[in-house]
């Protein structure tokens, strides 16, 4: 019989699913939220809720938005003839801080990984072709990391795309191999975008 209440227990199994929480860190996190008042505990777990009722998908380029189209998708200022390829949603908050980029963008939702059993059948590429074909894009920039699956993902998308007629560039200098595109300072990624060389 464990020493912990059960819901402790059960509160503790529930961080522990989430990206990059081990058990004790975990538990660290329950027995902090524990000493906050009451008050404190209903605004984290009304936010929670809202952000699961309020937030919504993209139909076009699939990131997170509180409306559908999002906001820069359904910017008509913006250049709809290039598109900049980016992993998950987060990665899009990064390049837009550059104010380097003034196209469209486009979530896979991953990377193909074969080792963890993402495949291309299971990340939006086929969406991808639908909006290269139906919208007269002229560039794909590939926005992914550095490392082998965001490599194995770039060259994919590069032999898919480069058949259409449709300029591939990747982002350049100043992203090391094995770095991660969300953690990438301000300047080091304006000069990977302006530096970005073709595919």
């Amino acid at each position: 019989m464990s020493p912990t209440p059960h819901a402790l227990d059960r509160l503790i199994q529930e961080f522990t699913k989430l990206p990059g929480i081990g058990p004790k860190t975990a538990e660290r996190l329950v027995y902090y939220l524990l000493k906050q008042p009451k008050e404190n505990l209903s605004l984290l777990a009304e936010s929670l809720n809202q952000v699961k009722t309020e937030v919504t998908v993209c139909s076009r380029c699939y990131r997170f938005s509180d409306q559908n189209p999002c906001l820069i998708c359904a910017d008509k200022k913006r250049d709809h003839s290039l598109i900049c390829v980016v992993a998950e949603s987060q990665n899009i908050p990064v390049i837009e801080k550059t104010n380097a980029f003034n196209g469209l963008y486009h979530v896979l939702g991953g990377l193909i990984s074969p080792l963890e059993g993402t495949t291309p059948d299971k990340l939006h590429i086929s969406e991808l072709e639908a909006r290269l074909k139906a919208n007269g894009v002229k560039e794909v920039i590939l926005a992914l990391n550095p490392d082998v699956d965001g490599e194995t993902t770039s060259l994919y998308l590069s032999q898919l795309i480069k058949p259409q007629g449709i300029k591939v560039t990747k982002l350049a200098r100043g992203l090391p191999m094995g770095a991660d595109l969300e953690y990438a300072d301000e300047i080091t990624l304006e000069s990977a975008l302006t530096g970005r060389r073709e595919l």
